[in-house]
């Protein structure tokens, strides 16, 4: 049994010392406001994002129908809003409903998480007594420059300052270090456990500072652990393009977006080498968040699909550098803050990077906004005819037991497919387009280790690894800010990022992948994905360097059923996100695109189409 699951875990999650839930107390303050003060959930480890106890509700809901909660108390509280989801979009909806109409407006905030952000999750590591912090979801503030100038106030109102980015963020870190782009291929998959520094794709571009490949393409395909018709092939790919494809002039752009990039590799290229279509599937991760052979050429070209060059992730104007030691949990907090200014200290969003949050703070009697976490939404429905009502019930579920408030105005910050289940009375055209807008999933890993000395000896600053679940290891971004230091030399405290892009069975249509890989994701427990780890990091690092039970010191498993928003078909965003009576829609999902500017775009929307 190893070192780390010899620890206090419960139902797969590392608690925090004094992180309990008290019992629940009566009426008003029946859910958030019996929380300890120590309740900090930013600490725990093991399964984090939709962890244990958090969709269960929802997935009864939706699956299995269920509509008897039992007894449903009715709590003598009555908001001018209630916001159904506590991600960035739910944030901002809450925002942006004070900024119209006073920060004496009454708004309630309803998470099925113990923790608000959504995907923008912060997780903290302390080794040795040494805090290190890192994000479970959200990464990056992408492209501030082409913001709108709606996102660009709303940051400036929560203390956001996105030129501090452009000194906090080092972006010579990796090339002092000489980390750059790597694979690492298993012993199960290719044969042996070998580590070469070439990544065999444009991935590693997206981390700021990263180097490239340190080796030419010819030698890369000589060292990879392929037999010779393999390496011929990865070679012929490698040096491929698109200006290889036979197509009348004037017709490449339609060509290469029509045309699937697997059929490029096999008919133009001649690969059917099984080890390189892994790598190939393998190469665009959550920038395509599919299988490879799932896209076009067009769409592989620009995820930096394997055989492409590279590609600049964005702009020399949108550097991707604006990211908090959080990722965008900093810019959570910092909504969290401006909304309910108790819950923490610090006047901006770089103050409170150190800062700990008084989680009992978020959901007190008399305060204009509360937020009220391990609570899922089962049941909103208006008072009335939907043209005329003036109010609106919503029915939640919080420790198994059903509760139910009164709001004018409700907005679906959550997943838009779940929403036809919550929401009574929906137009029918309207729920059949929602429950189109799909989501693939994504786990983010973040491995706290006590060096990171067999990180350094290999150079690696991204580890490529197709034969893995997690298909990449990256060092974490390199950012210092509000007092807070990330790992300096290899001899420091650090975290390490796994990603993993689950995919289901090979060439199945896109959406049936993304369903077995969800459920395959969910059915795992804490010391399956430990086990993964484990042997990923033990036949990855120099065993010199790198002991597991040594050097691991605590693990979260960030997985995310619902993760990236992919969107439906046609129209079916825009007929599914119209208003209905007094309840509007937002999110990511409502674009569809997967983005922290384009969910505050959302929130704005919906609370606009509020009057």
């Amino acid at each position: 049994m190893s070192w780390i699951t010899r620890r206090d875990f419960i139902n797969g999650t590392l608690m925090a010392a004094g992180g309990s839930m008290l019992p629940l107390a009566a009426g008003s303050q029946a859910a958030m406001a019996a929380l300890d003060p120590a309740y900090y959930p930013p600490a725990r480890t093991g399964l984090r994002g939709s962890h244990p106890g958090s969709n269960e509700n929802a997935h009864s809901l939706a699956w299995a129908g269920r509509s008897d909660w039992g007894p449903v108390t009715s709590l003598p509280e009555n908001y001018d809003l209630v916001v159904v989801g506590g991600g960035l979009s739910g944030l901002a909806a809450a925002c942006f409903y004070q900024q119209k109409h006073g920060r004496d407006k009454r708004v309630l905030i309803l998470d099925n998480h113990d923790d608000f952000g959504g995907h923008a999750r912060r997780n903290e590591h302390t080794i040795g007594g040494v805090l290190r912090i890192s994000y479970g979801g959200s990464q990056t503030i992408t492209e501030p420059k082409h913001a709108d100038e709606i996102v660009l106030n709303l940051l400036e109102d929560i203390g956001v300052d996105l030129k501090r980015f452009e000194t906090a963020y080092d972006t010579g870190f990796f090339r002092r270090h000489n980390l750059g782009g790597v694979t690492y291929f298993n012993e199960e998959v290719f044969g042996e456990d070998k580590v070469v520094q070439h990544p065999y794709c444009n991935y590693p571009n997206y981390v700021e500072g990263v180097l490239g490949g340190k080796i030419s393409h010819d030698e890369a395909a000589r060292q990879a652990p392929l037999s010779d018709r393999g390496k011929e092939q990865l070679l012929r790919v490698l040096n491929g393009g698109v200006h290889l494809l036979k197509v009348p002039e004037g017709q490449l752009q339609d060509y290469i977006s029509t045309h699937s990039y697997f059929d490029y590799l096999k008919g133009t290229l001649g690969v059917d080498d099984p080890g390189v279509l892994t790598m190939a599937r393998h190469s665009g991760l959550d920038w395509a968040s599919s299988g490879m052979e799932m896209v076009s050429i067009a769409e592989a070209r620009s995820a930096g699909a394997m055989g492409f060059e590279p590609v600049a992730v964005y702009d020399e104007e949108n550097p991707y550098i604006h990211h908090f030691p959080d990722g965008n949990a900093g810019v959570a907090r910092a909504m969290v803050k401006k909304l309910i200014p108790g819950v923490a200290e610090g006047g901006n969003a770089e103050a409170l990077v150190l800062t700990r949050f008084d989680y009992s703070q978020l959901d007190q009697p008399g305060q204009a906004v509360r937020i009220r976490l391990n609570s899922t939404a089962v049941n909103v429905v208006h008072a009335g005819s939907p043209a005329s009502s003036g109010d609106v019930f919503v029915t939640y579920i919080s420790g198994d037991r059903p509760y139910r408030v009164q709001a004018g105005a409700v907005v679906m910050a959550c997943y838009n497919v779940i929403i036809p289940h919550i929401v009574s009375g929906l137009p029918e055209e309207q729920a059949a387009a929602l429950k189109q807008q799909g989501k693939s999933p994504l786990q983010y890993t973040t491995v706290g280790l006590r060096n990171w000395r067999a990180m350094k000896e290999l150079g690696i600053g991204v580890a490529m690894s197709p034969g893995n679940m997690h298909q990449a290891v990256l060092m974490d971004f390199p950012v210092s800010m509000g007092g807070y230091e990330y790992a300096k030399t290899p001899d420091d405290p650090c975290v390490i990022q796994m990603i993993c892009c689950p995919y289901g069975t090979f060439g199945a249509p896109v959406l049936e992948q993304f369903r077995e890989a969800r459920y395959r994701m969910l059915s795992l427990q804490f010391a399956d994905y430990e086990k993964e780890i484990r042997r990923h990091l033990t036949g990855m690092l120099p065993k010199e360097l790198f002991d597991f039970d040594r050097d691991v010191a605590s693990i979260s498993v960030n997985r995310w059923a619902h993760g990236y928003t992919t969107g439906g078909p046609s129209d079916s965003t825009r007929i599914g996100r119209q208003p209905f009576g007094r309840i509007t829609i937002a999110n990511a999902d409502s674009a569809p695109d997967a983005d922290a500017k384009t969910a505050i775009m959302m929130a704005h929307r919906a609370v606009s189409e509020l009057g």
